[in-house]
Formats: structure tokens, sequence, C-alpha cells
């Protein structure tokens, strides 16, 4: 293992190990121990007492961040033509359907997300091998496929985030950036994990919220007390 920088060892001293912090000090925290030149995104990983191989205990969702996530998301929108006016005045990057559905073909995949409406599907769906396994297929439950792709998009822009739990009963997802204030990481984080508490799955027993991990770019990851999720 290499040797700690300067920072790095500055970020381990203020990090005491064991210690669940509430999402409030943890939210402070996060901020303190970041050290790089670049404005760096804020990740919460969420382990959850699921079985996600079953399909009666697969956590998944939509939820909307107060404050947004911080970065430029691109967005397309694969429509009709009487829907792209609305589509671009309300701030869609990329709007059409035959010629961009062409370029997914040969592989060009440079969006973050892909609002279609429910007639298109069927032509969307040959493109599932391309966009499944980068996250950009479009699905009803995430709100990416719609009649009001305008509403999706504007959604989407101010700060709507999809989700689902990995294979190991772990959700990762971006929250903000370290340049966010204290109080607006902590109430994003508390709107997503409280979001995640009302998609509980019947089936789930035990411990439900197993643990919770905010952490920056490259900082290390700062354990927080669930409990203190219902703190205000």
């Amino acid at each position: 293992m290499g040797k700690l920088t300067k920072n790095q060892k500055l970020a381990a001293e203020k990090i005491e190990a064991g210690k669940a912090y509430s999402l409030k000090e943890a939210s402070q925290l996060v901020k303190d121990i970041t050290y790089t030149k670049f404005d760096a995104s804020l990740d919460i990983d969420v382990r959850l007492g699921v079985d996600p191989r079953k399909a009666n205990q697969m956590v998944r969702g939509v939820v909307s961040l107060p404050h947004g996530t911080g970065k430029v998301t691109r967005v397309l929108v694969l429509c009709t033509p009487d829907a792209e006016a609305a589509a671009k005045d309300a701030g869609a990057d990329y709007v059409g359907l035959d010629e961009y559905i062409e370029k997914i073909k040969g592989g060009w995949t440079d969006v973050d997300v892909i609002i279609t409406m429910p007639s298109i599907m069927g032509k969307i769906g040959a493109l599932g091998r391309i966009l499944g396994p980068r996250g950009l297929m479009p699905n009803p439950k995430s709100g990416t496929v719609t009649m009001d792709v305008a509403k999706a998009v504007k959604e989407v822009k101010q700060g709507k985030i999809d989700f689902k739990v990995d294979k190991s009963g772990i959700v990762h997802t971006s929250i903000g950036k370290v340049s966010f204030s204290a109080d607006q990481i902590r109430d994003n984080a508390k709107e997503f994990i409280s979001t995640l508490i009302k998609l509980k799955p019947a089936a789930a027993k035990g411990t439900y919220i197993k643990s919770i991990y905010l952490s920056s770019t490259m900082s290390a990851g700062i354990k927080i007390d669930p409990k203190s999720v219902e703190e205000i």
C-alpha cells in the first residue's frame, strides 16, 4: 500500500475509527475531509436487508433531491415530431427519433438520461443490449417513459434521479457536490434515505437499513447512524 499524502493523513485524523456519525455531523465532515482541487461529487451507499434476487424484494425508485445533484445532466428525448418543440423548450439537449436511434446503434451514448414515449418503446427495444448495461434504457418506473416528455425533462434537469438496489443489496447514488452547504447535503441525503424507507418491500424481514456511508469522490467513507436520519 502506498504512503498516505499529507491531505489524506489530515482527513484520516478527522474520522474517528468505528464511530457512526449523525447525518448532520457527516454532512459537515465530508466537506472537511475533501481536499480535491475540483468540485467533487458526493456519494451515498446504503446497504439494505433485502435479497435482490427475489422479485418481491427488489428496491427501485425515483427521488427529486431538494437541492439537485449539482451535475449537468445531458438529456436525450426520443419522441414523435409533435412533441419535439415542448421537449426542446423544457431543456432537452438532444431531441429526435430515427436519427438518434441510428446513432445509438452505431455506439453513441454520450447522454446521462434518455426519455421517450410509450408509443416509441417498440423502436427502442432493439437498443436494449446497448442501453441496458449503461443504465440508459427508458423505464416507466423511473418516469422516463411518459406522454409528458417536457415534464420529465424538467424534473431530471432539476435533480430527479432514479436508483435501484444492486445484486449485493446496496443502493449507490450521487446526491450533490462538495460545494454544497452542509445543510443542503443533509437535506438531499435525508430525502434519498426517506424514499428508500418508503419503498421497503413487505417481504423484507429483519433490519432494513443495515448501513449508510457518505463519501466524496476521493475521500474515505463516513459511517452514518441510520437513526439520525430522523433528526431535524
